[in-house]
């Protein structure tokens, strides 16, 4: 259905004719309306796309012009190729086109090819080929499933591929570069093999060719072709562009087979069942993770460990087939060939369960659940300890830096006041490059500018990170949306005047997982969770501002101290969540928050996790809390369940609270009250637990030292305004 040259310009389209051409030779009955091509439809660049979206009432509009010509052009060359996929339309576009006397489905203002060329850099001067590598995601779905694989079955795979190159390849007279991890040649297709998914083809002059090795000759490059029957892989080939159009969709289809078996297809696939859509349970989520990785939304960490996994599988598969062909040519009676069979089902059993875990990470809902996992420890530094020589280092951390701020660095923070010793002094363009320098005790200062980073900040060492000027002029941006942004190990690190901004990330902005780690005076715009307090860690967070977090701003594990003075945190879709510390294996974490702005989040101010049964607490206690140490005087069984925990939990409200213009300091403080109630309730029902398990297991009285942890809570000061569903919630597990 290919027109090589148009004698006039055709005013009208007939559909009907155009598609009973379509049919004949692509099988797929196509039924579609007039449709008016607008201007700058070079943005239709990929061709493989079949239009479904026009129903039998507009193929049935059609039938009444009589003068349309499907495919025409003013001048030589193709249009768009055969079949076309046009999601673009709606049913108001499918309407104008009705009154459109002058539509022509598939021309161009100006004829030729609709994709891209690109240019080949090199010492040889080898001809441009179609850029076909940058397709779209949903480009390559509806490619693969609705015009090569369908709903074909793992055994079918080959067959179904090898009918769609039948119908839209070019059999012979297009030149391509054969392109191998050796050599690149051009070379012309004179016959292709569909069913073998390889094309026939044969040097062209002038010989043009480049080897990584060393220099081929035509007769060397002929001899080759000689030993390979003249047959090389279609994925191997890249087509030389062709300014008439008249080769787009061979190179379309050579690119989706390409990308099918470099990316898609796996060497073990073909063993699979066939009671299962191949599309459905390989392609799509394979395809999904290829971008997702491509557009960094997959954490660094699960990517490195899902290749690692991919190779090995690859290893084992190869390795299990040599050793069944073994055994196929062996006698099995013979000790040799029993002790094959125990090596084989051995390795089977390994790559199944490399190839479980494949799954997992290639299916959608599952990698994130993964990644998490993964990520929970990315790739940390270890310890460095002191530096062997003895001493430390102030790293200077500036895009450039001139005379005066030489000057107030020498005045402010390269002065030795105290120490005799010269100080060591190194200078880096990179905030990463010099934390990755730095030794136990070193100092990073950090001057104004804008950093871009691609990784993360892991502190493994107590080292000191500042910046020196104000947060909003120390923007340190993470690139990437894989990882952590920082993350921190080390026994004492501190942090000051630094803005830190992450976009489009899979993990939260900070996590201290051991150690002590001071923040003071910084800026953290989230993207997912904000700051996170894991268990035996300890954070100290003084004047700081967070905002922006799709998860929490501050998540508080059980086992940990969080000392919150003076923030703000706002913004988010929680604003502080304490994780549930009732079980027996969760120590008491031990918290502070005073004088703390908590506004304008979706969720609460505060939440509470607890399980279900904690809710029973509820009645064992008072509803307010008057001051610091209130006794409990409703009834006597009360009185003694306070007196039991008061040994174990100190409860300190500061009553002094922040004016403001929007809120009643009265519920303020009432609001402080009630969350020090609910954590003082679920300490004391983790009390009871813990000594019903003891008395269960026949211990009468419970040994003080195993209960030697108190909850310092301190809470007061707080204000919460406008925040979505009030100002403290508990959620029950």
């Amino acid at each position: 259905m290919r027109e090589t040259e148009c004698e006039a310009v055709c005013e009208q389209v007939a559909l009907k004719a155009g598609a009973v051409e379509l049919m004949q030779e692509t099988d797929t009955a196509l039924s579609i309306e007039n449709v008016r091509l607008h201007d700058g439809i070079d943005g239709l660049r990929h061709g493989l796309f079949q239009n479904d979206d026009y129903d039998d009432k507009d193929a049935e509009s059609s039938d009444d012009d009589d003068n349309s010509d499907y495919g025409s052009h003013d001048k030589p060359g193709t249009s768009l190729p055969r079949l076309i996929q046009n999601d673009d339309y709606d049913d108001k576009d499918a309407e104008s086109s009705d009154d459109d006397d002058n539509s022509d489905y598939g021309s161009h203002d100006k004829p030729g090819t609709s994709l891209p060329r690109l240019i080949q850099n090199g010492n040889v001067p080898f001809p441009d080929i179609f850029q076909t590598n940058q397709l779209l995601f949903y480009e390559r779905f509806k490619a693969y499933q609705d015009y090569i694989l369908g709903d074909c079955k793992t055994s079918e795979v080959r067959e179904f591929i090898a009918e769609y190159l039948e119908n839209v390849l070019e059999p012979n007279g297009w030149q391509a570069i054969w392109r191998t991890d050796v050599f690149e040649v051009l070379v012309e297709v004179t016959d292709v093999t569909c069913s073998s998914l390889k094309a026939v083809v044969r040097v062209v002059e002038p010989f043009l060719c480049e080897s990584k090795v060393c220099a081929f000759t035509v007769e060397a490059m002929n001899s080759l072709l000689e030993a390979k029957d003249y047959l090389v892989p279609l994925q191997e080939l890249f087509v030389v562009f062709e300014e008439s159009g008249e080769f787009d969709q061979t190179a379309m289809a050579v690119e989706h087979v390409r990308f099918f078996y470099q990316n898609i297809w796996r060497c073990w696939d073909e063993e699979d069942e066939d009671d299962f859509d191949y599309f459905v349970r390989s392609v799509e989520p394979r395809l999904r993770l290829y971008y997702d990785i491509v557009e960094d939304r997959v954490p660094s960490g699960l990517v490195v460990e899902y290749h690692g996994v991919l190779l090995q599988c690859e290893n084992k598969y190869k390795e299990f087939l040599s050793l069944r062909n073994s055994i196929a040519e062996s006698d099995l009676d013979t000790e040799s060939g029993n002790v094959s069979m125990v090596e084989g089902l051995k390795l089977y059993e390994e790559i199944e369960s490399l190839k479980r875990k494949l799954r997992l990470i290639e299916n959608p809902l599952l990698r994130y659940v993964l990644g998490y996992q993964a990520v929970s420890r990315p790739r940390a530094h270890k310890v460095k300890g002191f530096r062997p020589e003895g001493g430390t280092v102030i790293h200077i951390v500036s895009r450039s830096l001139n005379v005066s701020l030489l000057q107030s660095l020498m005045r402010d923070k390269l002065y030795p006041e105290s120490s005799k010793e010269d100080l060591e002094i190194q200078f880096h363009s990179d905030p990463l490059i010099a934390l990755n320098m730095c030794y136990e005790g070193d100092t990073v200062v950090i001057c104004p500018g804008h950093y871009s980073i691609d990784g993360f900040f892991s502190i493994a060492d107590s080292i000191e990170l500042e910046g020196y000027g104000l947060p909003d002029d120390i923007v340190i941006e993470k690139r990437g949306r894989g990882d952590t942004f920082v993350d921190c190990t080390g026994e004492s690190i501190k942090i000051s005047n630094l803005k830190f901004v992450q976009h489009d990330a899979v993990e939260g902005i900070l996590c201290v997982r051991q150690g002590k780690t001071s923040m003071e005076n910084c800026v953290f715009q989230c993207e997912t969770t904000g700051v996170t307090v894991r268990p035996s860690a300890e954070l100290f967070m003084k004047n700081c501002d967070l905002y922006g977090a799709k998860g929490a701003g501050v998540e508080i594990y059980p086992g940990s101290t969080c000392q919150l003075i003076g923030n703000g945190i706002h913004h988010c879709r929680e604003g502080i969540l304490i994780k549930d510390f009732i079980d027996e294996m969760c120590k008491i974490p031990k918290i502070t928050m005073v004088n703390n702005v908590i506004h304008n989040n979706e969720g609460y101010g505060v939440t509470l996790v607890k399980p279900v049964n904690s809710s029973e607490i509820k009645e064992k206690m008072p509803s307010k809390c008057k001051e610091a140490g209130t006794s409990y005087t409703n009834t006597e069984e009360r009185d003694q369940l306070c007196q039991e925990t008061c040994n174990k939990v100190c409860v300190v409200d500061v009553n002094t609270q922040s004016s403001s213009n929007d809120s009643n300091p009265s519920e303020q403080i009432e609001c402080n009250t009630i969350i020090i109630n609910e954590l003082v309730a679920t300490s004391v029902r983790k009390t009871q637990i813990y000594r019903k398990r003891l008395s269960e297991l026949g211990i009468t009285e419970a040994n003080d030292d195993l209960m030697s942890d108190e909850m310092f809570v301190s809470i007061a000061g707080n204000q919460f305004k406008y925040n979505g569903k009030g100002s403290f919630g508990i959620f029950f597990l």
